[in-house]
């Protein structure tokens, strides 16, 4: 089965992708544009629009749309954009390497050491970039990336006990443009009481498959438990597993979402190396809400507040202390 993830779309190979560029020629073109248009048909989450957008890059090249493009980034760029504009698909892009894609590391998701570390690890205390108490006893986490339990599982754990003990919770998404979902996953598991709440599952398309997943029915230390006020600000940046996460607990019922329209970005990826020197973020898989039955592809994370990024958290705390007034002269 296939390893779904939720990358930031701002992340790329890379490690593999050096300050150099090369050039393309016309036969490298077509092999690319034919294998994209290939997966779009065959694989491409969504049959219609893949079939739609397929018809329309076998257009795009019968014309020569792309032979201006020399310098192999450059093409990349080019296909990834005509891609995202012919789907609306943030995760549907294609990245050039100077140097050869070890294919069993790409397909695999086996990245190295200094790539985890890179996009992950302890000089962004692993994606924990802030914790605080404000005023009112109320709990603050900005989070801006989320990582492999295996490696920042502890920091989150560490930074949700931290917290439990407070009145209640903001989470502040504005900046977090994805990750791991299991971390995600991990951080809604500390807003309840115990059990397992139905959280988004993942619908394969070429095994037509759907892999359902819940919170954590245990969790290291202490909750925050399912009673205590929570907000998530979200902004435009706000993408993939960071929408997970506020979808997810909006749709429980669970936390307020308040800023604005998130990205819109429900299609999990993974690396398909498709050429020596081209990789396609391959999207066959998406979410699926059990409560909504839907997801937050295209449309974005719709906030119960609606307000500027820089806003969301003056009006999330001013929400939150009129609630714990009325609940407290209840």
């Amino acid at each position: 089965m296939k390893y779904a993830v939720f990358l930031a779309a701002s992340l790329t190979l890379s490690c593999h992708i050096a300050a150099l560029d090369h050039t393309v020629d016309s036969d490298t073109r077509q092999r690319v544009l034919e294998t994209v248009i290939t997966h779009l048909e065959q694989d491409y989450v969504d049959p219609e629009v893949g079939a739609r957008a397929a018809g329309d890059l076998r257009s795009d090249l019968k014309t020569h749309q792309f032979a201006k493009y020399q310098r192999a980034e450059a093409f990349a760029d080019a296909l990834s954009d005509r891609l995202q504009s012919l789907t609306g698909d943030g995760h549907l892009n294609v990245d050039y390497s100077p140097t050869p894609i070890d294919k069993t590391v790409a397909s695999h998701q086996e990245y190295s050491t200094e790539q985890m570390q890179h996009w992950y690890g302890a000089h962004i205390n692993y994606g924990v970039n802030r914790i605080e108490r404000l005023e009112g006893n109320f709990g603050y986490l900005d989070l801006r990336v989320f990582p492999p339990l295996e490696m920042g599982g502890d920091t989150i754990a560490a930074a949700m006990n931290v917290l439990a003990d407070l009145d209640g919770l903001v989470i502040d998404l504005r900046e977090n443009g994805g990750g791991i979902g299991e971390a995600a996953d991990l951080v809604a598991s500390y807003l309840f009481d115990g059990g397992r709440q139905p959280l988004s599952g993942i619908y394969d398309r070429p095994t037509d498959t759907l892999t359902q997943r819940f919170t954590q029915a245990y969790v290291p230390g202490k909750r925050l438990g399912g009673n205590k006020p929570v907000y998530v600000l979200i902004s435009s940046k706000t993408f993939s597993a960071a929408e997970a996460l506020a979808y997810n607990l909006q749709a429980l019922g669970r936390a307020t979402i308040v800023g604005e329209v998130s990205g819109g970005g429900a299609h999990p990826f993974e690396y398909l190396p498709i050429d020596p020197h081209f990789v396609l973020w391959s999207v066959t898989a998406r979410s699926i809400n059990p409560i909504t039955g839907g997801n937050w592809q295209s449309v974005g994370v719709q906030p119960d507040i609606l307000v500027s990024a820089d806003k969301a958290l003056h009006v999330a705390l001013e929400h939150a202390r009129r609630e714990m007034a009325g609940a407290g002269g209840s």
